[in-house]
């Protein structure tokens, strides 16, 4: 009979120690290191990993996850080099040039079977974290929120809010992930209390009564009347405790959202509301805050950040070694040979073989972290990676990068 429970657990999930002892790799990996270690088969390889392109107009994303692959790896027999946390990596689908992301070196059977829970560590976090930055360019100067976790499977929450968050948003609203992050979890209120107590002025009355003065007084105004209407009383309620009115008007019922946003800013300011700020959320995306940019104060993201477009990221072995040789060893389609990269101003990153000379003025990008399976360097804490991909993203708004090989 079909299994209605599970007996050593609540939840479809697997825990900690079976993501790092590799119980939910692919069983074809199994396969072949039985093949290798019943032939005594030790053959040293090198893996690249990396993405042939991304799911949008430009050619790059931010690369995060690479800390959770370092404690992934950390013990095994391997080296493995990568580019920081937080990077920005360049894609491009018009080339068969691509960047390692990260390269592991060893015994092919020392690490074959973490090659599945390796790739979607990196894969999840990164897609969220490229889409979040391109969130972050899209708000400019603008508050943004991530409202994005109860779309995802609970176990994610904290990967979901700790990608958006470094990758520039400035606030979650996830209470655990939250917490981890060291950080206020973000937001008022939702539809339900509005409709529990049967009239928006009470729910922002006994919410202001309720909860920590340190807590914006921000105004669910789409419940049951017009957002016009719902912000005009809002105002008229709390008066100068009215911190911000929340648009949260469903798609079904939203007609030009832009002009919803105008209406309102218009009413609260002829009011003496002018310091009154507007928050849009609700199925938002770029294109949509480039409109609303000049009339909203800042935007609660949900779905779209947290089940963005996947970086479909790939590993391939580009080098055995046979009899203490190197023999450059690639699947078709792919590149042999392990490859470095350098960068140089405007995110034109040169790949090169290892051990080719660098181009001048151009940086390594792929660091060790990890050598013999022991974790070497450090990682930077979440407000330095912060104000890293921060400065990356400005940098980017005129730059046009690029993939040049040699």
């Amino acid at each position: 009979m079909p299994r209605t429970d599970l007996d050593d657990r609540l939840f479809w999930l697997a825990t900690e120690k079976e993501i790092r002892t590799a119980a939910t790799t692919d069983a074809y990996f199994l396969h072949t290191k039985k093949v290798l270690r019943r032939n005594n088969i030790d053959t040293r390889v090198v893996m690249e990993i990396f993405a042939r392109d991304v799911p949008y107009p430009d050619n790059w994303g931010v690369l995060t996850g690479v800390y959770e692959a370092a404690k992934l790896l950390e013990g095994l027999p391997v080296d493995v080099w990568a580019f920081d946390e937080g990077s920005v990596f360049v894609a491009d689908r018009s080339t068969a040039i691509y960047e390692p992301l990260l390269t592991i070196e060893g015994r092919y059977s020392d690490f074959a079977e973490y090659e599945t829970p390796l790739l979607g560590l990196l894969s999840s976090s990164t897609s969220i974290s490229t889409r979040a930055a391109k969130f972050r360019q899209a708000a400019g100067s603008k508050l943004l929120l991530s409202f994005g976790t109860r779309r995802v499977h609970p176990a994610l929450a904290p990967l979901v809010e700790r990608a958006c968050y470094v990758a520039g948003f400035d606030g979650v609203s996830n209470v655990l992930g939250a917490r981890l992050l060291g950080l206020e979890p973000s937001g008022t209120m939702p539809h339900a209390l509005v409709q529990i107590l049967g009239s928006q002025e009470k729910a922002w009355r006994l919410f202001d009564e309720t909860v920590p003065r340190s807590t914006p007084r921000v105004a669910l105004v789409d419940t049951f009347w017009d957002e016009k209407a719902e912000s005009i009383k809002a105002l008229e309620v709390l008066g100068s405790k009215l911190w911000g009115v929340r648009l949260d008007t469903p798609a079904s019922r939203r007609g030009d959202f832009t002009k919803i946003a105008e209406e309102v800013r218009w009413e609260l300011d002829i009011r003496g509301g002018k310091d009154v700020k507007i928050i849009a959320s609700g199925r938002l995306d770029e294109e949509a805050m480039g409109k609303l940019n000049p009339i909203v104060d800042g935007y609660g993201v949900g779905t779209a950040v947290a089940y963005p477009p996947v970086i479909d990221l790939s590993a391939k072995i580009v080098e055995v070694e046979i009899a203490a040789k190197r023999e450059f060893r690639a699947k078709r389609g792919g590149l042999g040979g392990r490859k470095a990269v350098y960068r140089a101003a405007g995110f034109r990153d040169t790949v090169a073989l290892e051990g080719s000379p660098r181009p001048r003025g151009s940086t390594p990008m792929l660091r060790q972290v990890l050598k013999g399976g022991k974790l070497v360097g450090s990682f930077q804490d979440i407000q330095t990676l912060r104000a890293r991909i921060r400065g990356d993203l400005d940098q980017l708004r005129g730059a046009t990068p690029a993939l040049i090989w040699r």
